[in-house]
């Protein structure tokens, strides 16, 4: 039997040890410095950066593994670590000062990133428009959705240029002349990931800070792609409420999780990641009915209780409906859609 992987065994400590037991107060609350300080020490922030500036370089199925790990036992927190590695990802794959700047430091767990750029899904409509100034880049728009405010140190933020390019660039994560906070939003879930909206009001960034330059149609066909991906996050949150029932009742949604899990990761190691693109969103859809259907089991085994917001099932079954629309794009949507109706 081959040994987890050590990032694997750290994810699982940290969740036994730390955010499990504190999910429901901190889902009540906000996600605690203390969590994201064991996050940082864990290593578990260069899983996808390269061996050489400090990474993990880890396969897939253990990126994977942990996200399910991370997700089940406290989403809140996941959610705001999850954004970082989208930023390490991008650096690893370009190049430039930027990438030699900020890759070491965000692997091992220095620098703590955010990323603002699901509006670049709106397109054609551009929320967030950068325009060229000063040798650098201006930002004007606004963002509707960034997690990690106040806990973050930096952000990858997107905009649509007028060439039709989608253009990434990091800033400091803090409040500074053209880039305007909401108030933390109150959310049906994941309130404690503190997520806000950003005004960008002549934010300026040097072309040194620029990580990613592409046209807009290439970027979209990548990411259309990544999205219609089941997120591992779904099975982690669906096996943390079969954990609330009693085995006959569970087992034939394990069942279905193995049967679901199993083909939904071997699509997306797929060496061609647009191939099968109807069956991955079907994949998505029914993954998330599983979900749905074994939150829903949790609250009904837990019977009146699991209306007290701070009852364990309460939680899943909020952060369930939180996990349907994350990372939501038109053509999940249509299909999770038909789903439903049938």
């Amino acid at each position: 039997m081959t040994a987890p992987h050590p990032l694997v065994d750290r994810a699982r400590r940290l969740a036994d040890d730390l955010l499990a037991p504190h999910a429901e107060h901190v889902d009540q609350g906000e996600v605690p410095v203390a969590h994201l300080a064991e996050i940082r020490r864990s290593g578990l922030l260069g899983l996808n950066a390269p061996k050489e500036y400090g990474g993990a370089a880890a396969s897939p199925a253990v990126v994977r593994e942990t996200a399910e790990i991370l997700a089940g036992a406290c989403c809140s927190t996941w959610f705001v670590q999850t954004q970082h590695h989208t930023p390490v990802l991008t650096l690893a794959r370009g190049e430039g000062p930027v990438r030699e700047r900020l890759l070491g430091r965000l692997a091992s767990g220095e620098l703590l990133s955010g990323v603002a750029y699901a509006h670049l899904r709106a397109h054609p409509r551009t929320p967030v428009r950068a325009s060229r100034e000063r040798g650098g880049w201006r930002f004007d728009g606004s963002v509707p959705w960034y997690t990690g405010w106040g806990l973050n140190d930096v952000m990858l933020l997107a905009g649509v240029t007028d060439a039709d390019e989608a253009l990434f660039a990091f800033a400091q994560a803090r409040p500074q002349p053209g880039l305007r906070p909401s108030a933390p939003m109150r959310l049906a879930a994941l309130t404690a990931a503190r997520t806000v909206s950003l005004e960008l009001d002549g934010l300026w960034l040097p072309e040194e800070a620029v990580a990613l330059r592409t046209p807009y149609a290439r970027w979209a066909r990548t990411d259309r792609a990544r999205t219609a991906n089941v997120g591992p996050a779904v099975f982690g949150l669906t096996r943390s409420a079969l954990g609330l029932l009693d085995e006959d009742t569970a087992a034939p949604f394990r069942a279905r999780l193995d049967a679901l899990r199993g083909e939904a990761y071997a699509l997306a190691d797929h060496p061609d990641p647009h191939e099968h693109a109807a069956r991955r969103q079907a994949l998505r859809a029914q993954a998330h009915e599983l979900m749905r259907a074994a939150t829903t089991a949790a609250v009904v085994a837990g019977g009146g209780r699991s209306m007290l917001v701070s009852h364990r099932a309460q939680r899943l079954a909020r952060e369930a409906l939180f996990l349907m629309v994350q990372g939501q794009t038109q053509a999940s949507r249509t299909a999770h859609l038909a789903a439903l109706t049938g």
